[in-house]
């Protein structure tokens, strides 16, 4: 029984040297990608505007985005929103994914049971940000088509987000535009911490 235990010990510090000498990946201090990222880390505002469909109201929601880092690969975004008197609590992650040299996330909300999967680029300028994923089409129940979201930093503390889908005839569509502004009063409370 002590020879079984010696055994057990002196294998498991085996595997720990070897665990610890191991070299870690390639890419572990992240890519000039991965901090293309941490431009949207902090609080903001946000204010948009949606239309459902020709025949619907356009709906208008404020709310709020609340970036982090997870680690040097990832942003989460936490949002919330009001629409329509309802509350959408939403959460995003992106990243960029150096094996296939293309942006990933995800988002997931309380208003649907669809987890939506991201993969994009960003364009030649630097300032924007171009996802796309495939989803339910609100215009056609049932049916399942692409989406494309677009972020354009306009400038340090402001982006233009867009929605875009493709409908049936093969055209894409924007049915929303939001504006998002950095929340000064976050960024002055946080530095006075």
């Amino acid at each position: 029984m002590l020879r079984l235990l010696l055994s057990v010990v002196v294998c498991g510090l085996a595997c720990c040297g070897n665990f610890a000498a191991a070299q870690p990946p390639e890419n572990s201090a992240g890519t000039k990608e991965h901090e293309w990222l941490q431009q949207f880390v902090g609080e903001w505002k946000t204010a948009s505007e949606a239309s459902m469909g020709p025949d619907q109201p356009e709906m208008k929601c404020t709310g709020s985005m609340n970036c982090r880092m997870l680690g040097k690969f990832w942003i989460v975004n936490e949002m919330k929103a009001d629409i329509m008197g309802s509350t959408m609590n939403g959460v995003q992650t992106i990243g960029y994914d150096s094996s296939s040299k293309k942006y990933v996330g995800t988002w997931v909300d309380n208003m649907m049971d669809h987890m939506w999967r991201y993969e994009g680029s960003v364009d030649e300028s630097g300032k924007t940000l171009t996802l796309e994923a495939e989803g339910p089409n609100f215009m056609a129940a049932g049916k399942m088509t692409k989406f494309r979201d677009a972020y354009e930093f306009k400038s340090a503390d402001h982006i233009v987000a867009t929605s875009s889908m493709l409908t049936e005839d093969g055209k894409w569509v924007v049915f929303m535009t939001g504006q998002v502004i950095r929340n000064p009063n976050a960024e002055a409370a946080a530095k006075a911490n």
